[in-house]
């Protein structure tokens, strides 16, 4: 059994490694394939909701497939994971541009220019970016055990129910990367509004803990993740230069994976304690996000 899991922990750093070496490609991306600012800002939209739309239907697809036969799910990655390398080679189209001779120093060089110029809202938005998630990770776990620990939702249904807020922020990233066009003052203040939306949320959690009541409030916080996460997104492919985007991203991204693997081991130690604090906690987190994206994105 101790093997097993030490196995399984083996897989899931293989995995991690993996998704973070192939995410950070696709922001970038979009700013490259898309020049007209509009259409990138509609795409990044509809690249959070996929990337939430995979969270929505991977709990419920699991429990599916181990009521079948329990080793089934892992066996369902490298389908999954062939599936998406085949799209990637045949529908990614190579444009045939002229290859970047940039060095790695001159590129880093670049990179310390634009961190040095730009600094103060690409740190806000790194932070925010890593805050959303931290909240949005933390509150599912907070949910996700009550449901199973207190109420004796399990397997499908649990993750069906989860799907229920996931869903609502999904629908939000589609809405706002096709709202927010080009316009960078508008990010901002959708940015901002979804903060407040998150914050407001998690406020309340203490008051009560009844399923129907935390689903509620966690679909409140879907809507307001979700309308911020495209905005973050557009505000470094539509203000940066093509040769920087790379390493900006990268970094952007690796704050969000911060925000999602610290998520749930803090909220679990809380939760030995009052809810209060961990709710006063995720709240301090939405009013820190709040403050940096009104004070240091200023487009």
């Amino acid at each position: 059994m101790d093997n097993a899991f030490i196995v399984m922990v083996i897989g899931r750093i293989l995995q991690g490694i993996g998704a973070s070496g192939a995410f950070p490609i696709v922001l970038p991306l979009v700013g490259d394939i898309f020049k007209d600012d509009e259409e990138a800002s509609t795409t990044l939209g509809i690249i959070e909701t996929s990337n939430t739309v995979g969270k929505v239907l991977s709990p419920i697809l699991g429990a599916a497939l181990a009521a079948l036969v329990w080793f089934i799910p892992f066996y369902s990655i490298p389908v999954f994971s062939a599936i998406s390398l085949l799209m990637v080679l045949f529908l990614v189209k190579d444009k045939g541009g002229k290859e970047d001779q940039t060095r790695l120093k001159e590129y880093m060089t670049s990179a310390k220019d634009v961190l040095k110029e730009h600094g103060k809202w690409l740190l806000a938005v790194f932070a925010i970016g890593a805050i959303l998630m931290f909240i949005l990770f933390g509150f599912l776990f907070y949910l996700s055990s009550i449901l199973e620990e207190k109420y004796d939702y399990e397997g499908i249904w649990k993750g069906m129910l989860l799907a229920i807020p996931l869903l609502a922020l999904s629908i939000a990233s589609f809405v706002s990367g096709r709202k927010i066009k080009d316009n960078l003052t508008v990010m901002k203040w959708v940015t901002f509004i979804g903060i407040i939306l998150a914050g407001a949320s998690v406020a309340v959690i203490p008051f009560m803990d009844h399923p129907v009541y935390l689903l509620s409030i966690f679909f409140v916080c879907g809507v307001g993740i979700g309308m911020s996460l495209p905005c973050l997104d557009a505000l470094i492919t539509e203000s940066l230069e093509k040769s920087v985007r790379g390493v900006i991203t990268s970094l952007y991204t690796a704050m969000r994976f911060i925000g999602v693997a610290s998520g749930p081991p803090v909220i679990a130690v809380l939760m030995r304690g009052n809810v209060i604090w961990l709710a006063s906690l995720l709240l301090l987190c939405a009013l820190a996000a709040g403050i940096l994206g009104y004070r240091n994105i200023n487009p």
